[in-house]
């Protein structure tokens, strides 16, 4: 490649686009921000104009006190911000997530946000996207992550809930209230038609995925119930509410945990749930791998978890690999 400044830096506010003077899922609020999607950690408030991919619209309105100023942007439209021409590209990690492919004179670049490769009805599947720089997440970026297939989780899930009612039980399934309950709650129509008490954010995210024609489960809100009702239920609340008194509001019952870091031994004791279930919304290491090779991109920039594990595997492939420096 040709020793041109890079068209992505990374900075204390995000990451930078100086030629399009923006910035991608900026951490403070900026002039001008695209962000990939609406996790809490990537959208944030304040910034004077923010891009985002129109399926993600409807979670930005419920998550910012205003969204008058989010430009959602339908999936491959080019916008032109300033010489840069910009266009959002589905990732796979949630509802209206999307990769950023940005081009400049010649050059593409694009920086995939949070994604995963696994099938998931509840958003559009990850798009792959030739490019000469690949930007890419490594949350799960170390060999031993590698994800069973999520249906057969969710069939598990099920199974747990049942053993548990017919020993009188409830069953509490924590897990994140955006995206990760949602795809729990789709899947789960492979295997009942039961309806799902959730917490209430939660249930707020639920009536935002169906209001985009996602189909899940029925859900019904805890607090319309008491301890007893819950006797035998399933029950979807989110981390924070494990070691709250909403909790011992619920009676007797047993505690599980919906992530990827279930995948790690012991984990779910040492977070003080009795079991836990492997679900995750980001790519294993066989897929990042994959992801970076699909790429064909003649240089990988890797942020987030074990950058440097990825790019000593992808530099053995003969890939240029590296982690993304901060400016």
């Amino acid at each position: 490649m040709t020793d041109r400044p890079p068209l992505v830096t990374a900075t204390k506010r995000g990451l930078y686009c100086p030629p399009g003077d923006f910035y991608i899922d900026p951490g403070k609020p900026v002039q001008t921000a695209v962000v990939t999607h609406a996790h809490g950690d990537h959208l944030r408030e304040g910034s004077a104009r923010m891009f985002m991919a129109a399926p993600g619209l409807g979670i930005a309105r419920k998550r910012l006190n205003d969204a008058r100023n989010v430009v959602p942007v339908d999936y491959g439209a080019p916008v032109t911000l300033g010489p840069v021409r910009v266009s959002l590209h589905p990732a796979g990690h949630i509802l209206g997530s999307a990769q950023v492919r940005l081009e400049h004179d010649g050059e593409v670049w694009v920086v995939s946000g949070d994604y995963k490769r696994q099938p998931d009805p509840t958003c559009a599947p990850f798009e792959t996207l030739p490019c000469d720089v690949f930007v890419s997440e490594t949350t799960f970026g170390q060999p031993h992550f590698v994800w069973p297939d999520t249906a057969a989780v969710v069939g598990n899930i099920v199974r747990w809930w049942h053993i548990n009612r017919e020993r009188g039980k409830n069953s509490v399934l924590f897990c994140y209230a955006l995206g990760k309950a949602q795809r729990v709650l789709a899947e789960m129509l492979h295997h009942t038609r039961e309806p799902v008490h959730v917490h209430g954010e939660i249930g707020t995210l639920v009536e935002v995925y169906r209001a985009a024609g996602i189909e899940m489960l029925p859900t019904l809100p805890v607090t319309a119930t008491s301890a007893a009702d819950l006797r035998g239920a399933l029950i979807m609340a989110t981390p924070t509410m494990s070691r709250s008194s909403w909790l011992r509001r619920l009676g007797e019952g047993a505690r599980a945990f919906a992530s990827g870091w279930m995948l790690l031994e012991g984990e779910s004791g040492r977070r003080g749930y009795d079991i836990g279930f492997v679900v995750s919304d980001h790519a294993d290491w066989p897929a990042l791998v994959r992801t970076c090779q699909e790429s064909r991109a003649r240089r990988i920039l890797l942020m987030h978890g074990r950058t440097d594990r990825l790019a000593a595997h992808l530099s053995a492939l003969g890939l240029e690999a590296a982690p993304l420096a901060s400016a």
